[in-house]
């Protein structure tokens, strides 16, 4: 598996679940605690998110982490 195509998924996941909580970016990231511009780069998929990332935005969209992975999971055939 790519690690780019993982990290391309979860951003599509992480702006789904931004924009049905009705967050921008900005606003996401004062929640999790992050930088703004840590929030788009795991959104467009340039940067690989910490497992304390997920944790953070998870509580900050009010998700469980466990549902965002599973998202991308189910976005990702195996090869």
């Amino acid at each position: 598996m790519a690690t780019r195509r993982l990290a391309q998924e979860l951003g599509n996941v992480l702006r789904e679940h931004r924009a049905r909580a009705g967050l921008t970016q900005e606003e996401l990231a004062a929640l999790a605690k992050l930088h703004p511009t840590y929030v788009s780069l795991l959104e467009r998929g340039k940067r690989n998110a910490t497992l304390q990332a997920i944790w953070s935005i998870a509580a900050a969209i009010g998700v469980s982490p466990s549902r965002l992975i599973k998202d991308v999971e189910g976005r990702i055939k195996p090869s």
